[in-house]
């Protein structure tokens, strides 16, 4: 996760109970037919590095396209000014001091996009749509006086080149995603002095100025308003323009928060709908699928416990307290048959990935030995992916779920391949994914090495895919090699991987201290 000097961050913690019982169930599945993938690794450009962002930190659901097209950014070797945004400057944590520039990998080849002009400006791409336009985020190369680093400037590469999507006369601007259509959701500040701004407030500061949603198309940005407070950010766009997003209420704080009423919306031809909270003084919209069902996040009533819900016909439901089967603790993603992913606490299982459906919640387990697991993606097809945790938090791995089955995407890419696969962060309707994952000798859940990459399906898994699978779960080098301490990194391994995970109960990210 970002731990980074912020640009909007609409954040709400979800507290979850980490104990773990004496004794776990294995899981029951075994996988039956799998496709073996072919693992390609995106490398760097000349720095140590690269990632494709998650949602969790500033991320959107479509890294990877129909076409297989992926984005993301890579560390150049060129070290990192000291005025930088490491929001989304210096790799996936904001810990790496080199200069990260966005990329496309397509067809085999792997593209610089390039930053906005300047010799040291960061870029990253976190969005794509099917006709290959791009969007994401870049640094101007210009100090924020309100904060002492860099501004942030949404950004659009179409065509060949870089659209800077300006601000409505503030100093920042960020985006969620880019449609099909080439329309962009997203938030800019503008210049009226705003002490509770959700740009700058949710990162400690009270200097800041107001944050407006807004959608840009044919370039143009349009201001959708708030719900009767000052500000407002958007977060994503679906295919019939219709936007998700967060919107104070009004401009008083409450007690509990410290910041005035937040509420979801949904933003439908003009008008800013409210979507209400669970009881809380603070709600999240974070995504939608094109028959407009709205996924987010609530605070119930005191504001001390957060649950995901589901907006759907006018009616927001509770997904912790209504899903039979379990209770869905975060809420990452939802196709267009309204099937949702995530984690939730099922029976002697505090947190397992689940796949819901008609209110249903299926745990898919995980993978064997571990303890912990959480799905973040899922495709058309019911493929689910996500990670997979041990019980004392030694290792994490990529899982795909399909079938009935779950199955550690290492065992279905060739031995020896270079990577172990950590993070899986998309997947389209064709089964192409996307993640992040540790070359050798890069400790499992450190940034500072970390390439990512992409799989591409081989076709019908042959016969001797079972064999191939158990040599790899039964190998003693699948994980220690991989596990090793660098001196970059003064946190232990298991620390490092403890305190990703914990923070993964964040919507969007939590605001850290600007470093030193």
């Amino acid at each position: 996760m970002k731990s980074a000097r912020v640009t909007f961050i609409s954040a709400i913690t979800l507290f979850v109970a980490l104990s773990i019982p004496t004794s776990l169930a294995a899981q029951q599945n075994r996988p039956t037919r799998h496709h073996q993938y072919t693992l390609v690794d995106i490398g760097t450009f000349g720095g140590p590095a690269s990632y494709i962002n998650n949602q969790f930190s500033l991320g959107a659901p479509n890294q990877i396209n129909s076409r297989g097209t992926t984005v993301g950014a890579a560390a150049t070797s060129i070290p990192s000014p000291g005025d930088s945004n490491t929001s989304i400057c210096e790799g996936l944590d904001g810990i790496l001091p080199f200069v990260f520039h966005a990329f496309k990998w397509q067809g085999g080849a792997v593209t610089d996009l390039g930053t906005l002009p300047g010799p040291d400006n960061c870029s990253v791409a976190t969005s794509i749509n099917a006709n290959g336009e791009i969007a994401g985020y870049g640094e101007n190369g210009l100090v924020d006086p309100l904060v002492g680093f860099r501004q942030v400037r949404a950004l659009v590469w179409e065509n060949g080149e870089i659209i800077d999507l300006g601000t409505f006369g503030g100093n920042q601007s960020v985006l969620g995603n880019i449609n099909n259509r080439g329309q962009v959701a997203g938030s800019a500040t503008n210049t009226i002095p705003d002490p509770f701004s959700l740009y700058y407030q949710l990162g400690g500061l009270t200097t800041g100025t107001q944050t407006r949603a807004f959608l840009w198309q044919n370039g143009q940005k349009q201001d959708l308003g708030t719900l009767g407070g000052p500000d407002a950010a958007g977060g994503f766009v679906n295919e019939q323009g219709q936007v998700v997003g967060v919107s104070y209420t009004n401009s008083i704080p409450n007690a509990t928060t410290g910041l005035p009423t937040l509420d979801p919306f949904l933003w439908d031809k003009g008008t800013m709908i409210d979507l209400g909270t669970l009881g809380g003084t603070f709600g999240s919209a974070f995504v939608l699928n094109n028959r407009g069902d709205v996924v987010g996040t609530s605070n119930l009533a005191g504001d001390q416990t957060s649950h995901p819900f589901l907006w759907r016909h006018g009616k927001l439901v509770d997904l912790f307290t209504t899903t039979t089967g379990g209770s869905p603790i975060t809420a990452n993603q939802i196709n267009e048959s309204g099937e949702i992913v995530g984690a939730a606490a099922f029976p002697n299982r505090p947190f397992d990935a689940y796949l819901w459906k008609n209110g249903v919640a299926t745990d898919l387990g995980t993978l064997n030995g571990d303890c912990f697991s959480e799905a973040v993606a899922l495709n058309s097809g019911d493929q689910v992916v996500g990670y997979s945790v041990a019980c004392d938090f030694s290792s994490q791995r990529s899982f795909l779920w399909e079938n009935g089955s779950m199955v550690d995407l290492n065992t279905l890419i060739p031995p020896n391949s270079g990577l172990e696969l950590v993070e899986t962060i998309a997947i389209n309707d064709h089964g192409e994914i996307a993640g992040d994952g540790s070359p050798p000798g890069c400790v499992v859940s450190d940034a500072l090495c970390g390439h990512a990459y992409v799989l591409i399906p081989n076709g019908d898994c042959r016969s001797d895919c079972e064999g191939r699978i158990a040599a790899r779960q039964n190998s003693a080098a699948l994980f220690p090699a991989r596990m090793k301490p660098r001196s970059l990194s003064p946190v232990s391994p298991v620390n490092q991987l403890r305190n990703r995970f914990v923070q993964r109960y964040h919507i969007l990210g939590q605001p850290a201290a600007p470093r030193d």
